[in-house]
């Protein structure tokens, strides 16, 4: 997307990508550190979820996150021992870690397979878009994180189920775009090394 000054031939880029101005070697390295963390952060995510799934949320967080309204989200709560509220605390915690981890992974590949693939073609516009939309998503796991750990401590408000609910459809929604971003053109990227 582009942003048109008074002159109509001068351009300003506004969704370059972040990784844009970085080395060869330091994207090398990035990626190398950004996929340990993410293996590490989702080892780290399942071990606490395995304390979350009963007949109630047999999703574990994500039955809490879709819960959706406050008589659902107070049920599931109210269905976890004193242990698995705990662990429940934990997860949302660590999730704020884990969001700038995949938030920031996502984006490299994006960056990455965009380069490889799209450079100096109009393509090129929506990766860089997409990477911005991965930042924006992990905000909205921020106000979701936010909301939930509200109602995890107790808060009776109706607006945290429905908040956290829509911020939680709405980051899986940005994830999944750029997670099939990913996909094809990691597939199409794979055919034409072998063409």
């Amino acid at each position: 997307m582009y942003l048109y000054s008074l002159n109509p031939n001068q351009q300003i880029k506004m969704f370059t990508s972040p990784f844009a101005k970085i080395s060869k070697d330091t994207e090398r390295k990035l990626t190398f550190s950004l996929t340990y963390m993410l293996i590490l952060a989702i080892v780290v995510m399942r071990y606490f979820d395995r304390f979350l799934i009963n007949n109630t949320t047999p999703n574990g967080i994500l039955s809490f996150e879709f819960a959706k309204t406050v008589e659902r989200s107070q049920e599931i709560v109210n269905s976890w021992s004193t242990l698995a509220k705990i662990y429940a605390g934990l997860s949302l915690g660590f999730d704020f870690l884990f969001l700038l981890i995949y938030s920031l992974f996502i984006a490299l590949m994006i960056h990455k397979l965009n380069e490889r693939l799209w450079s100096k073609k109009s393509f090129h516009r929506i990766g860089e878009l997409l990477i911005w939309a991965i930042f924006i998503a992990a905000i909205f796991d921020v106000v979701e994180n936010t909301c939930l750990i509200k109602l995890l401590i107790g808060s009776p408000k109706l607006y945290w189920s429905t908040i956290a609910y829509y911020f939680a459809l709405s980051k899986f929604i940005l994830i999944a775009f750029a997670m099939l971003y990913i996909i094809c053109n990691s597939l199409l990227l794979l055919f034409k090394r072998r063409s």
